[in-house]
């Protein structure tokens, strides 16, 4: 637990072994500091997040009529809409990087070692701690969040 908590919280680990920290998120990595490759930035993840739930939502809408003034159609609406983003979020990263709104905001998931695909694991992971909110926000001085660290990816700009 240590090793995933190091970098978060300050008195852990051993201070003989502590590395300076990066001069810009993604160094220790070999990643650029800006441009293609650099680490995207919380606001562009947090945005692609939100046009990946407002897409969910209207593709919710083509087959689940939704009532505002029914709170029960509301509920089933809502459920399927989170049930439709969970399904896009692990297909599209999956096979492609990035789900639709990384792809609008030019960022997509990579994997630090090296390999292409990032893989069903990886994105089944990603989507369940993103569920849980409080992953998404922690991030470190690579601004990796725990859900980059728990698959051994990072967020990066394809443009």
């Amino acid at each position: 637990m240590a090793r995933w908590t190091g970098e978060w919280l300050p008195g852990t680990g051993d201070p003989t072994t502590r590395e300076d920290p990066p001069k810009w998120p993604g160094a220790r990595f070999g990643l650029p500091e800006s441009g293609v490759g650099a680490v995207a930035g919380g606001g562009q993840r947090l945005l692609a997040l939100i046009v990946d739930l407002v897409f969910a939502s209207l593709v919710t809408a083509l087959f689940q009529p939704y009532d505002l003034q029914n709170v029960a159609a509301m509920q089933t609406f809502n459920l399927w809409a989170g049930a439709v983003w969970a399904v896009l979020t692990v297909i599209a990263v999956t096979f492609f990087g990035f789900t639709p709104g990384m792809g609008v905001l030019g960022i997509r998931v990579a994997r630090l070692d090296g390999v292409a695909m990032v893989g069903p694991w990886r994105a089944l992971v990603r989507m369940v701690l993103t569920v849980l909110i409080v992953p998404l926000l922690v991030r470190n001085a690579d601004s990796r969040t725990w859900l980059d660290r728990a698959t051994g990816t990072v967020v990066i700009r394809m443009r």
